[in-house]
């Protein structure tokens, strides 16, 4: 493993953490999945977080003392677009240079993998000219494949009946939606956001 040079990653505090931060510790990159600052009664504020190694997608759980400084390493972005599975690997196909790259799916992380479309279009995360990772759009259009008819009359405020969408993922939707509707969702919060005319 050699080390990574200096200029790629800069230092940062855990006050820049953010969800989908990449930072380096011992030479590997690892993503930051959930932060959480924690301020006790007595002692020092803390930060917890968890955290996902971008190549091989294991989890942890690490802690910081507030202000400790992190390498933050800046990833070059490069589009993508999902071709087809096989087994555990997902195969995309780099926009620019028509490469294939597999990517297992312990890396893409079932909260994508459940979104994840035939030619949709993605983001490649790059390191040292290789994608090591793939990223979904935070905003994906998908139809509804299968829910329950919304009572006709049925206008309370807020109300809302799962959706099952044409990846399989299952979201809440308002009881207007039905079966075949294309729609808008914030992918990381799995939320409806709009019904989109076809």
């Amino acid at each position: 493993r050699r080390a990574t040079p200096k200029q790629r990653g800069r230092m940062a505090t855990t006050a820049d953490f953010r969800n989908g931060m990449i930072i380096e510790i011992d030479g590997d990159l690892w993503t930051i999945a959930y932060f959480q600052h924690v301020k006790p009664g007595k002692g020092g504020a803390f930060v917890r977080t968890k955290l996902k190694n971008v190549l091989n997608g294991a989890v942890v759980d690490r802690t910081y003392r507030a202000g400790e400084k992190v390498n933050d390493v800046r990833l070059e972005r490069r589009p993508v677009n999902y071709s087809y599975t096989d087994g555990n690997l997902y195969h995309f196909m780099d926009a620019n240079t028509y490469d294939m790259i597999p990517i297992s799916g312990d890396l893409l992380g079932e909260d994508q993998l459940k979104y994840l479309k035939e030619n949709m279009a993605c983001e490649g995360l790059v390191y040292d000219g290789k994608v090591i990772s793939v990223e979904l759009p935070q905003f994906v259009e998908l139809q509804v494949k299968q829910t329950d008819p919304g009572l006709r009359g049925d206008t309370a405020q807020g109300a809302s009946k799962p959706a099952v969408l044409e990846t399989g993922a299952v979201i809440q939707v308002p009881l207007f939606i039905e079966e075949g509707d294309r729609l808008k969702i914030e992918r990381k919060e799995d939320k409806y956001l709009s019904r989109v005319n076809a």
